[in-house]
C-alpha cells in the first residue's frame, strides 16, 4: 500500500527574496536582545569618550636665559650645577636639568663641546 503525503508548495521566490534592506525579513530583536545591545554599545563608546577628556595640554615653559659655553679640559656637568644652583638646591636636581637643556643622555662631557647653561 502506497502512502501519499501532501506537502504544501513554497515558492522559490518567496525563500530567495529578501526582506528589507538587510534581508532579514521578520527579525525582531526581544527586550533581552535590545538589552545585550544597549549594553555592547556603551561598552564600545564610554572608553572612546574617556579619551578626549584626557588629553591636557600643558602651559609653555617660561623661557630662560642660557650662556653657550665651549667645555674646556677638566670641567664637568656637576661643577656646572653647583656653580649655577641656589643655596639649598639639591645639586643632582641642577644636573638633571643641565641634562635636560642639552639634551644629554649622560653627564659625560667632551672637550670643545658646547653646552648651555642658565644665567643665575
Amino acid at each position: 500500500m502506497a502512502a501519499t503525503i501532501a506537502c504544501p508548495t513554497v515558492s522559490t521566490a518567496a525563500l530567495s527574496a529578501p526582506h528589507g534592506p538587510l534581508g532579514l525579513g521578520g527579525l525582531r530583536l526581544t527586550r533581552r536582545g535590545r538589552a545585550v545591545l544597549i549594553v555592547l554599545a556603551l561598552l564600545v563608546a564610554l572608553p572612546l569618550l574617556g579619551l578626549g577628556g584626557r588629553a591636557i595640554a600643558s602651559a609653555p615653559g617660561r623661557p630662560v636665559e642660557v650662556t653657550v659655553h665651549t667645555v674646556a679640559p677638566g670641567e664637568t656637568l656637576w661643577a656646572f650645577a653647583r656653580e649655577i644652583s641656589r643655596p639649598g638646591q639639591d645639586v643632582r636636581d641642577v644636573v638633571a636639568e643641565l641634562r635636560d637643556l642639552n639634551e644629554l643622555r649622560t653627564v659625560a662631557l667632551r672637550v670643545g663641546q658646547t653646552i648651555l647653561i642658565p644665567k643665575g
